[in-house]
């Protein structure tokens, strides 16, 4: 391939390259991106509060269970006191007595126990209401997000499709090329960022819309064929 088709073709590589560079971009900031990105906030947030209500409520429940066990077994114990009163076995009206104390102080402090349980089960059960909600809105975020996540799989593979295309016509273009002219080209590339050969119409660099001074153009228009020429302002490989 001669110089200055070489030039021409640089500038279909150009456009090839830069097709992918902007599916590159779309691929970066498909709005399903975002979308995922607030819904893993919220939801972290959510893990967070239902882990610390989670917490509390079986910190309560633990303490019910406690105060339930503890309650049952001096029932237990005052029922086994009081068969022995009747039993026949003690006949002592002093000792009777203080076993009919002991009773009357187990119940009653069976009593207060219960009070407690049920004020911690009015505490325990707005947790669990909470709890319940909170799961709900988990849930339905967890739902949502998987929805999200398909339609972005979707965009991603019509992009990677899209890609493939120009892919395949940039690396068909690139093997024709000359080797130095194609490793000067993905040089400046590598180094702006962006264009690797632009079109200079008048006095301007169609790769960085500036102008180029009227002698350098001069100078440009009437290099020898084969001549390579670049932008003092971006670099591009300049193609008249």
């Amino acid at each position: 391939m001669s110089t200055d088709s070489g030039l021409l073709a640089l500038l279909s590589l150009q456009e090839h390259d830069g097709a992918l560079d902007r599916l590159r971009h779309r691929h970066e900031t498909l709005p399903e991106r975002e979308a995922i990105a607030r819904a893993e906030t919220t939801r972290a947030a959510l893990d967070a509060e239902i882990g610390t209500l989670t917490a509390r409520r079986d910190e309560l429940a633990r303490e019910e269970q406690r105060l339930d066990d503890e309650a049952k077994s001096l029932r237990e114990k005052a029922k086994a006191v009081d068969k022995k009163m009747y039993s026949g076995e003690i006949s002592s009206p002093k000792e009777l007595q203080s076993m009919q104390a002991d009773i009357d102080q187990m119940l009653k402090r069976g009593e207060t126990l219960d009070t407690a349980e049920l004020e911690l089960m009015e505490q325990r059960e707005p947790l669990d209401a909470s709890l319940v909600e909170l799961g709900a809105r988990r849930a339905a975020l967890v739902a949502e997000s998987a929805d999200v996540r398909a339609l972005l799989a979707a965009a991603e593979q019509e992009i990677a499709a899209e890609a493939a295309v120009e892919r395949a016509a940039r690396d068909g273009i690139a093997a024709e090329l000359d080797a130095a002219l194609l490793a000067d080209y993905e040089g400046v590339r590598a180094r702006n960022g962006g264009a690797g050969a632009a079109r200079l119409i008048g006095f301007t660099c169609q790769g960085c819309h500036l102008t180029i001074p009227a002698t350098e153009v001069a100078l440009i228009k009437k290099s020898p064929d084969g001549s390579i020429s670049h932008c003092d302002n971006c670099g591009a490989i300049l193609v008249p």
